[in-house]
C-alpha cells in the first residue's frame, strides 16, 4: 500500500469507494468492503458511509444494499462492536440522511432473502433510535418484537428509552408490550421503567391501567412494589370520583400483604366524605381501630393529625357520634391536639335541627353519644 502512497488502507479503501461511487460501480464498491473485511481493515467513516447510502439510493439499489450487509455480516467478527459494523455504518447513515423509510426497506428486503435470523443488532438499533426520536412509539414496538422473535437480546437502555418515548406519546399499549418484552427477555434491572410507566400513567390519570400494571408485575422480583404504589392508586381513583374502584383497590393491597399506612386511609376518607359514603368512614374506622389497639406493640398503628381530623369530621357529618368519641378517645390516648371548633361547625352544618327527645324513642344508645360529643365539643344540649 506505501507504493500507492497511502499509509493507512482506510483512505485508500475510502478514496476508492468514494472514486467507485461516483461513476456509479455499486458493484466494485460491494467488492470493495468485503476485500477490506477480509484483510481486517474495515472502520469507515460515517461520511463514507453517507456516500455509500446515496449512491445506491440514488441508483434505487436497496436489493443490493441489503446484499451488501448479509455478506459483511458473514465476514465480520461476532466479537465485534456493534457500532463498528457495516449494517450498522449503513442503517445509521440512512437515518442520518432522513431516509428512515430506506433503511426498513433494507431490512424488510434482507429478511426477504431469508437472513432474518441473521440480521444484527446493528441494522435494527439506528431504526429503533428514529423511531424513538420521531415518537413512532407503535413501529418500534412492531419492530422490538422482530428482533426478539430472532434470538437477539436489546440492552435495558434501549427499552428504557422506548418505554420513555411510548409514554410521552401516550402510547400505553406499547409501553406494556415493551415492558413483557424487557420481562421475557430476563432483564435485570426493570426498576426504571417500571417507575417511568407508573408516573406517566398516574399524571395522564389512569388509575385502571395503573392498577392492571401494576397487578400483573406484583409478584415478579426484579419490580420493587411497595404502599406507595397502592397509595398512588387508590388517591387517584378517590379523586375522580370512583370509590367502587378505590375500595377494591385497596381491599387487593391487603390481601396481597402490603401494609396500608395513614396515606391511605386519607385518601379513602377524603374520598368517601366527598361522595357522602359516610357508613364506609365508619367501617374503615372499625378496621383502623383494631390495629391502633392491637396488643402486640410491634404490629401496633399510630395515629396522627391528620388522620384523626380526617376520621373525626366524617363521622360528625355522618352522625356516627360513637364511633367519633371512639376517635377523640384515641387522641387523647396519643396526646394528638383536636380542634373543637372545626366539629362544632360541622355539626352545626349537618345536624343543626336534630332533636334528642325524638332520638332518645329511636335509639337510646345513639342518644347517649350525642350528648357526649355535645359535651365534648361544648355545644348546648
Amino acid at each position: 500500500m506505501d507504493g500507492f502512497g497511502f499509509a493507512n488502507k482506510r483512505i485508500l479503501y475510502s478514496n476508492m469507494i468514494s472514486g467507485y461511487v461516483k461513476v456509479g460501480d455499486l458493484d466494485s464498491v460491494s467488492d470493495v468492503i468485503l476485500h477490506s473485511l477480509k484483510g481486517g481493515d474495515c472502520s469507515f467513516g460515517e461520511e463514507t458511509f453517507c456516500e455509500i447510502v446515496k449512491g445506491f439510493i440514488e441508483s434505487k439499489s436497496v436489493k443490493s444494499l441489503a446484499t451488501l450487509i448479509t455478506e459483511a455480516q458473514r465476514l465480520e467478527s461476532e466479537s465485534i462492536d456493534i457500532d463498528r459494523s457495516v449494517g450498522f455504518g449503513i442503517i445509521n447513515a440512512c437515518v442520518n440522511l432522513g431516509f428512515s423509510d430506506k433503511a426498513h426497506s433494507v431490512l424488510e428486503e434482507m429478511i426477504a432473502q431469508g437472513e432474518e435470523g441473521s440480521v444484527g443488532l446493528g441494522v435494527y438499533l439506528p431504526i429503533l433510535k428514529a423511531y424513538s426520536k420521531e415518537y413512532k412509539t407503535a413501529e418500534a414496538t412492531q419492530l422490538v418484537t422482530e428482533i426478539s422473535s430472532s434470538g437477539l437480546q436489546l440492552d435495558v437502555e434501549i427499552y428504557n428509552a422506548l418505554i420513555e418515548a411510548s409514554m410521552t406519546n401516550q402510547d400505553f399499549i406499547s409501553a406494556f408490550t415493551l415492558f413483557r418484552d424487557m420481562r421475557e427477555a430476563r432483564a435485570v434491572d426493570l426498576k426504571g421503567s417500571y417507575l417511568t410507566i407508573m408516573t406517566g400513567l398516574l399524571e395522564n390519570q389512569r388509575p385502571e391501567l395503573m392498577a392492571a400494571f401494576l397487578d400483573e408485575v406484583v409478584e415478579d422480583p426484579r419490580v420493587e412494589v411497595n404502599s406507595h404504589d397502592w397509595n398512588s392508586i387508590i388517591h387517584a381513583f378517590c379523586k375522580s370520583g370512583r370509590l367502587e374502584d378505590a375500595r377494591r383497590t385497596f381491599r387487593r393491597m391487603v390481601f396481597l400483604r402490603y401494609e396500608p399506612n395513614n396515606q391511605t386511609y386519607l385518601s379513602l376518607i377524603n374520598g368517601y366524605v366527598s361522595g357522602e359514603k359516610y357508613f364506609n368512614v365508619l367501617l374503615l374506622w372499625n378496621e383502623v381501630k383494631g390495629k391502633v389497639s392491637c396488643v402486640d406493640a410491634e404490629k401496633r398503628s399510630k395515629l396522627d393529625h391528620g388522620l384523626v381530623d380526617a376520621f373525626l369530621y366524617a363521622l360528625v357529618k355522618g352522625g356516627f357520634f360513637d364511633a367519633a368519641m371512639q376517635v377523640v378517645e384515641k387522641s387523647q390516648e396519643m396526646k394528638i391536639f383536636v380542634d373543637k371548633w372545626r366539629y362544632k361547625q360541622a355539626f352545626m352544618e349537618t345536624h343543626k335541627k336534630l332533636r334528642l327527645p325524638k332520638l332518645r324513642k329511636r335509639n337510646y344508645k345513639k342518644m347517649e353519644s350525642l350528648v357526649a360529643f355535645k359535651n365534648w365539643a361544648g355545644l348546648s344540649t
